[in-house]
């Protein structure tokens, strides 16, 4: 389903990139996802709505603190974002950003998990999160990387509900299930992660072309960090943005 009017609490409904050049950010991701990029008025703090189709699919803005890379941020909705908010620090993790007002859109918060993995929590008003997902140029797939996946399971089963399906293969991978259906993933770091990468979230857009979109990635000025190849889902690939945002690419062959 490509269109969405809502989001199950416990969904990831919305990605957002915090960039030290926004205006460039703009450009590239325009130039790869075909976005209509647009800034919102001043109160939103140089905040831009990247839209697809007259829907949004992700937000772009200033990066809030330098102590951190450029990232995409994965939003997780709930029901209450001041209830989850205490869910969040009982079970371990910590808050970041106090919960706080969005305008009328919403009301958010930022935390980090149990192992120290940041991600953010959305309560909708008006704003639900994604228009669009699950066909070119929108978001497909949320992923956490971890070095600590039995505590990964058990915080956000604890907080979100969430039950693990594991798969075992050359790589075990685990699917965070909502009610019997798959809403995020899991993969443990192996060797051939770097060292010193901490546990984080990262999103894959769907593209149509894996191949295509990686040349484009490049000829747009970002890096192609893993080279187009085939996983059970389709062909994806890792890449970097110019100002330094990873993200991954995924030409499905199966809806997720």
């Amino acid at each position: 389903m490509s269109e969405r009017t809502s989001y199950p609490p416990g969904t990831p409904s919305w990605v957002d990139l915090g960039t030290p050049d926004p205006a460039a950010a703009s450009e590239f991701y325009s130039g790869l996802f075909g976005w209509e990029i647009m800034e919102g008025p001043p109160e939103t703090g140089g905040y831009r709505m990247c839209m697809l189709r007259g829907q949004p699919v992700a937000g772009l803005g200033p990066q809030q603190s330098t102590e951190m890379p450029p990232w995409w941020t994965t939003y997780i909705s709930v029901h209450s974002a001041d209830e989850t908010a205490a869910a969040i620090v009982a079970d371990g993790g910590t808050i970041v950003v106090e919960p706080m007002d969005v305008l009328d859109v919403g009301r958010m918060a930022v935390a980090t998990d149990s192992c120290g993995a940041v991600f953010s929590i959305w309560q909708p008003r008006s704003h639900i999160g994604a228009g669009l997902v699950n066909e070119p140029g929108t978001l497909c797939w949320n992923e956490l990387n971890t070095r600590h996946p039995v505590q990964h399971v058990a915080f956000y089963d604890a907080v979100f509900d969430w039950t693990a399906r594991r798969s075992e293969g050359p790589m075990p991978y685990v699917e965070f299930q909502l009610h019997g259906r798959s809403v995020a993933g899991l993969m443990e770091m192996t060797d051939d992660f770097p060292p010193d990468m901490p546990d984080s979230w990262s999103v894959y857009f769907a593209v149509a072309d894996c191949d295509a979109s990686a040349a484009k990635v490049t000829e747009l000025g970002g890096t192609v960090v893993v080279p187009p190849t085939d996983i059970p889902p389709g062909r994806f690939a890792v890449c970097v943005d110019p100002q330094g945002a990873t993200f991954s690419i995924l030409a499905l062959t199966e809806e997720m």
